[in-house]
């Protein structure tokens, strides 16, 4: 079934729009803009490219193991545990950024993908989109981490990630989501 267009009333309409800032990953604006109700007002907008996320599971037995990296974050002044994750560069599909950044931070490839979920990071002053991708049938190689990069790797069981995300030890919200979708998509229902 086709989704209908979205009507032109349901779209802010741009009246002014200035860079305000331009980094190497992101730039900002300060737009002013009719919203759909009609109301004039300023938003400041990061604008970010979009990301790819990396839920490369081993399936090759049981349980499940979930490959996650631990690497330090300056924002949030510690290490993190998360899914491998990176920028989608300029001209490049989503899911070849995310072999790419699978190969890149962990060495692993996989001979499976599909997009699993598809979300914006925090929309409120963000325009980045993430797509997570569920990597299968995984294959170690050689890490190619950038110059600043230092991660470690680690495959955790299901179980035992989820159990991470419940006790606050993932803090990491593109982590979190990869990880429960995981387990509500792998662990059956229970009838009552």
């Amino acid at each position: 079934m086709a989704m209908a267009p979205k009507s032109r009333k349901n779209k802010a309409r741009v009246l002014r729009s200035k860079v305000v800032f331009r980094g190497p990953v992101f730039y900002v604006t300060s737009d002013r803009v009719r919203e759909p109700g009609g109301i004039v007002v300023r938003r400041d907008m990061v604008r970010h490219p979009g990301s790819v996320v990396i839920l490369a599971v081993d399936d090759s037995r049981r349980p499940l193991r979930v490959l996650l990296a631990r690497q330090y974050r300056y924002a949030a002044r510690q290490s993190l545990w998360e899914l491998p994750a990176g920028r989608i560069d300029h001209g490049e599909a989503p899911l070849a950024a995310a072999k790419r950044e699978l190969l890149e931070e962990t060495g692993y490839s996989a001979r499976r993908w599909r997009r699993a979920l598809f979300f914006y990071s925090s929309p409120g002053f963000l325009d980045e989109t993430m797509a997570i991708y569920l990597a299968t049938g995984l294959v170690p190689g050689q890490a190619q981490p950038e110059d600043d990069e230092v991660i470690s790797k680690r495959l955790f069981p299901l179980s035992a990630a989820v159990k991470m995300v419940k006790s606050g030890r993932i803090e990491d919200g593109k982590t979190i989501a990869g990880v429960l979708w995981l387990q509500a998509a792998h662990v059956p229902s229970r009838r009552k």
